[in-house]
């Protein structure tokens, strides 16, 4: 029975992604000085897998590629040559070419020959040299002379199968490298309607051979015959490269799960000697319904078979494992639009249950106890499910911070700085959605804190600091948001710069701004302070961009920056998109959603607090300051209850350019709400950011309190 390889592609994708941002992120980490020979491992190790991989599955593109890249990172992790800064450069560049590749596949475009010729050329160029130049290495001998094992123990293998696997699928030249990878092979028959066969000059166990066809077909359709001779040594920490290699490197980390891609166990069940914490590339077959696997001893004459080396009739072991180990490494992949699909029925159940709660209420508790107490295990169990349904969706920030070392690096190397990235709360986690919208702004910054933080060296020297500067990404939770802060140690902002710099492009500014204010004229669009246009900034663009992507995330952008010390910028964002907690109020007859997370106080103002300011219009004065009086109802031209603030309710709120006091009927309730998209059951409206449905079944607006500061600023000036 044949099985169609391409619907496992996306998973192998998928995966190989991760080992390349494994391998990068070990790369940007590895001591030139004193590299650690656990981290070159683990580096080969991911390599590895992505070239078991791709070769399985007909990717021989990117197999090729990594077999160069394996060459090199072979010998380094054997130390028969110590890695250089110009072999970090060569395999970071492998990296990116082999995730450009992987997007190529994914899209079915084509990925550039030359560029791939360059980097290849360029490893085997490294490890030839430094190979050839290493008074260590050991002698390789011509290719036209007999292998140093050809005389020793050897594998005869023959592939007999009943169907030709070759025009299924298999690869001839895969299978031939795994061999290769346990000892030096000769390829004895090229196939011929699937059939082939092989010489092993290796003494390794049965085992790892029929290992490497277990996918390609039966047991009974290939034969293995030991011959005997003298030992040839072979490195146990390479079983081979992962053609159907289930049985992990002697010197992998047992947490290290390689590539698994499984179909349903109650039809296809793992291989009984595989270890749990370790899948690699699996591919099994119910073994129920094949013949059982030929023993050696079945196989081997018996003069062959006391020849054979005693550790190789000895069984292996199985690895002991705790069950609550396997079962806490246990994953599954699912698709993003079935666990939204989940979120959005879950927010339904919720909707509803609020809706009976409402119904409910109007009855008489004592008489309809149960349905009450029904009612309430519903809003428990309710609540509960939908923040396990949530936290599907949350992933560590890490995915976004892992990609900075080496924007660092690649921007220190080419402006001539030095500067050393910390990682504070990678942990801290966020829901899927922001993340993949929080990569673009975070990268923006982190180049502006290297172009214009982090003076140059000398500047430093000269200034009394480390030539070293230092920039701090880091990420924690604040009540119910999330801050990410990007805080440098360089020149910091300077207030007559930007003053300048404002005057001479027409940015409007305040009589005498405050240093908060000063600091967001970087936000205008077209605003740069830079002295020339580099491929890094200068040009005016992005800083804009940064400021209108946190506001579409319902995000706050914060600064501070002393001179001389450098500039932290924080970045408040919501923990999800999807749920909302706020404060329900009333205007006139419609109800609003407030974000609680915005809300800084309540209260019912005197005539004592309320003022007329010219060019201001009406303000409120709280605690020793003037906050502008939003009036909800003139923004959002509604018929109110109330037109004096003495008699109604003014909530202060807190936005980027400052605090706001909106003027509202009444407080009605915190709530925790399911967010629906206005835009794509209505249309778009100004000031709202979205909508929910509440539990008496009206829809309430949620409010979008950037936009709603900047109604009122425009309906002042108006």
């Amino acid at each position: 029975m044949s099985v169609d390889l391409s619907q496992f592609h996306q998973v192998f994708i998928d995966e190989a992604y991760e080992h390349l941002a494994t391998m990068e992120n070990l790369l940007l980490a590895v001591d030139l000085d004193d590299p650690d020979l656990d981290d070159l491992n683990a580096i080969f190790r991911a390599a590895h897998s992505i070239k078991g991989g791709a070769g399985t599955f007909g990717f021989t593109d990117i197999a090729e590629l990594t077999h160069a890249l394996e060459t090199l990172l072979d010998r380094l992790r054997k130390q028969e040559l110590h890695p250089t800064d110009e072999m970090i450069e060569a395999f970071l560049q492998a990296s990116d070419l082999l995730g450009a590749m992987l997007d190529a596949h994914q899209q079915g475009t084509e990925t550039d020959a030359e560029r791939i010729a360059s980097i290849k050329g360029e490893l085997t160029r490294l490890a030839d040299e430094e190979a050839s130049s290493s008074p260590d290495s050991p002698a390789v001998p011509p290719a036209d002379q007999p292998s140093p094992a050809s005389g020793g123990s050897s594998w005869l293998i023959e592939l007999h199968p009943r169907e030709n696997v070759f025009a299924k699928g298999a690869s001839h030249e895969a299978i031939t490298e795994d061999l290769g990878a346990l000892g030096p092979v000769d390829s004895l028959q090229t196939p011929e309607e699937g059939k082939a066969s092989w010489r092993l000059h290796t003494d390794v166990a049965e085992e790892q051979l029929s290992e490497i066809f277990a996918w390609v077909c039966q047991p009974d359709e290939v034969t293995f015959t030991y011959q005997e001779g003298g030992t040839a040594q072979v490195e146990e920490d390479d079983p081979g490269y992962g053609f159907f290699d289930d049985e992990p490197d002697a010197d992998q980390e047992s947490e290290d799960e390689g590539f698994g891609f499984f179909i349903d166990q109650s039809e296809l069940p793992a291989a009984q000697d595989q270890k749990e914490d370790d899948q690699g590339y699996g591919f099994f077959v119910d073994e129920k319904e094949l013949p059982a696997k030929p023993t050696a001893s079945e196989k081997q004459p018996e003069n062959q078979r006391s020849a054979k080396p005693e550790s190789q009739n000895k069984s292996k072991p199985a690895a002991a494992k705790p069950q609550s180990k396997a079962a806490a490494d246990a994953s599954i992949r699912v698709g993003v639009e079935k666990v939204d699909q989940l979120i959005n029925l879950v927010g339904e159940l919720v909707i509803t249950r609020s809706m009976l709660a409402q119904s409910a209420s109007v009855l008489d508790p004592i008489e309809y106890e149960n349905i009450h107490n029904g009612l309430a295990n519903l809003e428990r169990n309710s609540r509960d499910l939908q923040e396990a349904v949530m936290s599907i969706r949350m992933l560590p920030i890490n995915f976004v911070f892992g990609r900075f070392p080496r924007v660092v690096r690649d921007l220190t190397k080419k402006m001539h700085k030095q500067v050393k990235l910390k990682l504070v709360g990678e942990d801290t986690e966020l829901d899927k959605g922001l993340i993949e919208k929080l990569s673009d702004p975070l990268t923006h910054l982190v180049r502006n804190s290297i172009d214009h933080g982090i003076e140059s060296p000398e500047e430093r020297r000269a200034a009394g600091k480390s030539e070293e500067g230092t920039i701090t990404l880091s990420a924690s939770h604040q009540g119910g948001s999330i801050l990410v802060e990007i805080h440098d140690d360089g020149a910091g902002l300077s207030r007559e710069k930007l003053l300048a710099k404002a005057e001479e492009k027409g940015v409007p500014v305040s009589e005498n701004p405050t240093d908060k204010e000063v600091w967001q004229l970087i936000f205008a669009a077209g605003f740069s302070t830079a002295k020339e246009v580099t491929d890094v900034s200068g040009r005016g663009v992005g800083m804009d961009v940064v400021s209108r992507n946190i506001s579409e995330m319902k995000g706050q952008i914060e600064i501070d920056s002393v001179a001389g010390q450098g500039t932290r910028i924080g970045l408040r964002l919501p923990l999800t998109l999807a749920i909302l907690d706020g404060m329900s109020l009333r205007v006139g007859e419609e109800v609003f959603i407030l974000p609680l997370t915005r809300i800084l106080e309540s209260m019912q103002p005197d005539k004592s607090q309320l003022k007329t300011v010219s060019g201001r219009g009406r303000v409120v004065h709280i605690r020793g300051e003037y906050l502008p009086l939003v009036p909800l109802y003139k923004l959002f031209s509604l018929k109110p209850r109330f037109t004096d603030p003495e008699q109604g309710i003014l909530v202060v709120v807190e936005t980027v350019d400052g605090k706001l006091a909106l003027f509202v009927d009444e407080l009605i309730a915190q709530d925790q709400v399911v967010i629906k998209s206005l835009e794509t059951h209505y249309r778009k409206v100004e000031g709202i950011s979205g909508a929910t449905i509440m539990g008496d079944g009206r829809v309430a607006l949620i409010i979008d309190i950037e936009r709603l500061a900047k109604m009122n600023s425009a309906e002042l000036a108006g």
